[in-house]
């Protein structure tokens, strides 16, 4: 139920979701759950506004919020050295990147997942692009990568030569990093300002860090989990003792995108809230303004949820405009929220994750029909 909040007669919903992970676009989920809420009050009135937080759909946010800026297509290498084209945005002197269309986890297949292996290149080759073609300034939105190899891949593409002990060059990947030795060469970025658009603000290191927060999703085991750990804590010192620029991989934001972060701060950039930039380009408080509800929403609504990613943003922007706000999530850690009106999962409506999984359109749908009925009693 909705905290007594009572409201028979029509009224203006503003759905405004993420993507959830691995099962729906954030245009898809905005879509389903319009349908569902429509199904119950046919005579509301629904806006529906997809959202993104720096992971994927960053750059197709933005370019529907932005549609005189220019799409550009590049071929790129993936996560593992394959070919693939991605995306980024071109407006004017400012360039946005998606660091997932590069070395995202949803480019590989399940048993492909593998950190040790993994390289941000194709983020290199696609910010080395965006500076040729102009680009004076380049946000990066990072999150859901499938990398942890604190930007190497991304360093080298732009420039940079990591040797070994030998003076052989380290392989791609995390695993690589434990060899590092030396650093050849300078990142050719033509004086361009980065701001990294995360959407998690933790450091490069330690038990909130990038390689034991989100390496096992990435496909690491506990062992390969605190080797790679070893591995990125010898490349940041060495790298920070090189270039004699210390306590980046501390800074809030360092271990996003399995610390690209860190490898941004050492480029000079900035951190910004990837939810916030992109909640400000397509006008998000002037739509909730004008909502009397707003639904949020995403695949897994947790502990990392409140620590700056979308549907918080969404939520402090509702609390502000003195509207209620409601989560729909794919699956819910936390079910109450003092922002929120409610919090609702599609696993609990289905019975079981898998079922979730499984049927994430129709289950969406359902769980807004749900609530919407339970807005109208």
């Amino acid at each position: 139920m909705f905290c007594g909040i009572h409201y028979p007669r029509r009224v203006r919903i503003l759905i405004a979701p993420d993507k959830f992970a691995g099962t729906m676009s954030a245009g898809e989920a905005a879509d389903a759950a319009a349908e569902g809420w429509l199904r119950a009050r046919p005579g509301d009135t629904v806006d529906t506004l997809p959202l993104a937080d720096g992971g994927p759909g960053f750059v197709d946010v933005l370019a529907r919020a932005r549609p005189a800026a220019a799409l550009r297509t590049v071929d790129v290498f993936d996560p593992l050295g394959r070919v693939v084209k991605a995306d980024y945005l071109l407006d004017g002197a400012t360039a946005y990147i998606e660091s997932a269309a590069a070395c995202g986890l949803h480019l590989l297949a399940p048993e492909e997942r593998d950190p040790v292996r993994t390289t941000t290149f194709g983020v290199g080759q696609l910010i080395a692009h965006a500076i040729e073609s102009g680009a004076r300034r380049v946000v990066i939105g990072l999150g859901g990568s499938s990398t942890n190899d604190a930007g190497a891949g991304m360093l080298t593409a732009l420039g940079c030569v990591f040797r070994d002990l030998a003076g052989e060059p380290v392989p791609y990947g995390g695993g690589g990093l434990t060899s590092v030795h030396t650093v050849e060469g300078q990142p050719r970025t033509r004086g361009v300002i980065f701001t990294a658009a995360t959407d998690v603000d933790s450091p490069l290191l330690g038990p909130h860090g990038a390689t034991h927060v989100f390496g096992p999703q990435k496909g690491a085991d506990a062992r390969t989990v605190e080797s790679l750990e070893r591995a990125v804590a010898h490349f940041a010192r060495t790298l920070e003792d090189t270039l004699g620029l210390h306590g980046a991989a501390e800074n809030p934001g360092a271990g996003a995108a399995g610390g690209m972060g860190f490898a941004l701060f050492l480029l000079g950039g900035s951190r910004e809230s990837g939810a916030r930039l992109t909640c400000d380009a397509v006008g998000l408080d002037a739509k909730i303004a004008a909502a009397d509800l707003v639904v949020t929403g995403e695949g897994s609504f947790d502990a990392q949820s409140l620590r700056g990613k979308l549907a918080a943003e969404v939520a402090a922007g509702a609390a502000a405009s003195g509207k209620p706000c409601v989560v729909l999530a794919g699956r819910a850690e936390i079910d109450a929220h003092p922002s929120l009106a409610g919090v609702y999962s599609v696993t609990e409506l289905l019975g079981s994750a898998e079922e979730a999984m499984a049927r994430p359109v129709e289950g969406l749908t359902a769980l807004a029909e749900r609530v919407a009925k339970e807005w109208q009693e």
